[in-house]
């Protein structure tokens, strides 16, 4: 008799110990399938530099390293020459000196010239500043590469850039999350209620309609031109 009871204990002790593990698992697979479907759905992707786990070219293993900051101007005005025309920004070195500074940097450094506007979604914004995205595409995957190093984000809401969003003309870094600058950038088409999660550093004060033309150009089903667009080389007033 004392072997039945036992016997049955343990057949119990064993059920509940498979209901838990089985309610454990349908936990895990429900939350696993929350966070795709809100990271597939999310507008941070559409302007994200990378995918998945496809590394930056010529990152530090994803560790981040700000540029030497030398700025004390209010704004600067950079001029990027493209293959379909002149698109001249000015720059908010108050809101965000250190990512001014670091596209100063890189633009003085060349940089920039010879990469093309890789990703564009029309109605919504132009996305270049990719080194592997050149007209030959031999240094990786385009759309994942950047400078060599990442670093921090500039989101302050007390600023006038974060307060007024991302607008038409905004010019702001693409990232693959929190503290992930690297090079690449992008020029809104129209205003969207995007998150602030992009640091805002400039605006276009003339040739917007160049944008505009060049958010037109036919891409294919990634949102790359099928015709390149081209930044010829970046100048850099004061």
């Amino acid at each position: 008799m004392q072997n039945k009871t036992l016997i049955s204990i343990i057949l119990i002790v064993i059920v509940i110990g498979l209901i838990i593990v089985g309610w454990g698992a349908t936990r895990s697979n429900g939350n696993s399938t929350l966070d795709t479907l809100v990271a597939s759905t999310s507008p941070d992707v559409l302007i994200n530099v990378a995918t998945s786990s496809v590394p930056q070219a010529g990152s530090n293993n994803g560790s981040t390293s700000s540029p030497q900051v030398n700025q004390n101007k209010k704004m600067q005005l950079i001029t990027l020459e493209t293959s379909l025309g002149q698109i001249q920004f000015t720059t908010y070195n108050q809101d965000a000196p250190n990512t001014v500074a670091n596209f100063v940097k890189l633009a003085g450094q060349g940089f920039y010239n010879g990469l093309s506007f890789h990703r564009i979604i029309k109605g919504f914004m132009i996305q270049g500043g990719d080194p592997n995205c050149t007209p030959e595409r031999s240094k990786g995957p385009c759309g994942t590469g950047g400078p060599g190093y990442q670093f921090a984000d500039e989101l302050n809401p007390a600023t006038p850039s974060y307060q007024a969003g991302y607008k038409t003309g905004v010019v702001a870094m693409a990232n693959s999350g929190p503290n992930t600058n690297g090079s690449q950038f992008f020029i809104m088409l129209a205003d969207n209620p995007l998150p602030n999660n992009y640091t805002i550093f400039g605006k276009v004060t003339k040739g917007q309609e160049i944008v505009n033309k060049i958010g037109n150009v036919k891409t294919d089903a990634n949102d790359h031109p099928i015709d390149q667009v081209l930044i010829k080389n970046v100048t850099i007033s004061e």
